[in-house]
């Protein structure tokens, strides 16, 4: 199926949603680990990213954006952060100057997780997804997480834009994270495709 951006709709959906594609959304994540297997840097355990997810998706704020053509294709999830909360415990670092602003008026949403398949052979529809996100929560600046063996990932984002301004160290986990933003400028008035509401529609297989 091709992923071409003509092929490709995105749209935003709630946390009930998201309960009712969880088994989707672990396959998407299977398949995208399965993509990269020729590669040094090992994604997450399937086992581990519904863990992870059913944590998040409590999270106030919570949101998921996710791309489809007959089938589901791609997803970016997150939730707003405060400049002092607990989504920045273990930072080492400094935001630019431009931003800091930004970071106390809390216009940030951390992006947790961006998956799509195929990954990360072809990074624009991550990108997509990444700012359709951001952009959706009218979010002044995109925040995310990065672990720092993750190089293919870290390299895209910092060539398109994003900035790597420190890291990241949890007292519960053994894993360095690089912290890095995108600016986005002003709030826009984007709105997502569809009703939360609206019923979810299955995809064949």
């Amino acid at each position: 199926m091709d992923f071409g951006a003509d092929a490709v709709r995105l749209r935003r959906v709630n946390r009930w949603l998201v309960e009712d594609i969880r088994e989707h959304l672990g396959d998407l994540h299977e398949e995208s680990c399965a993509a990269e297997s020729g590669g040094t840097y090992r994604r997450p355990s399937r086992q581990d990213f519904p863990r992870r997810l059913a944590g998040d998706v409590r999270r106030p704020g919570f949101a998921m954006v996710i791309a489809e053509t007959d089938r589901l294709t791609g997803c970016a999830f997150g939730f707003p952060v405060l400049s002092d909360g607990p989504w920045w415990l273990g930072f080492d670092g400094a935001l630019p100057r431009s931003n800091e602003r930004i970071t106390e008026s809390s216009g940030v949403f951390a992006i947790c997780d961006t998956v799509v398949r195929p990954y990360p052979k072809d990074q624009k529809p991550a990108q997509r997804l990444r700012e359709r996100l951001v952009t959706d929560h009218q979010a002044t600046v995109g925040a995310t997480l990065v672990d720092h063996a993750d190089l293919p990932t870290l390299d895209w984002l910092r060539s398109s834009g994003w900035l790597d301004i420190g890291v990241v160290r949890r007292p519960t986990s053994a894993t360095t994270f690089r912290a890095l933003v995108l600016p986005l400028g002003e709030r826009t008035t984007v709105r997502p495709e569809g009703r939360a509401h609206e019923a979810w529609r299955r995809w064949p297989g």
